[in-house]
């Protein structure tokens, strides 16, 4: 029996996390056609955070990554 590993996504503790504020991620979400309120609810798939190419992005993406490894 194989198992698949939970998606990894991201949410607005790692946007935190990444001191990005919130109208600033608002702003990212609209330039990138994302609902915000969906994210703030439910968050991004890692992925699709990261595909954006933002350097914003990859930060968050960093810590949400970083947050997976150490097991928090």
């Amino acid at each position: 029996m194989t198992s698949q590993a939970e998606p990894l996504i991201v949410g607005m503790r790692h946007v935190r996390a990444a001191k990005v504020c919130a109208s600033g991620t608002r702003a990212w979400c609209g330039r990138h056609g994302f609902d915000f309120r969906a994210f703030v609810k439910d968050g991004l798939p890692v992925e699709t955070v990261e595909a954006t190419g933002e350097a914003v992005a990859i930060r968050i993406a960093r810590v949400a990554r970083e947050e997976q490894t150490s097991g928090r």
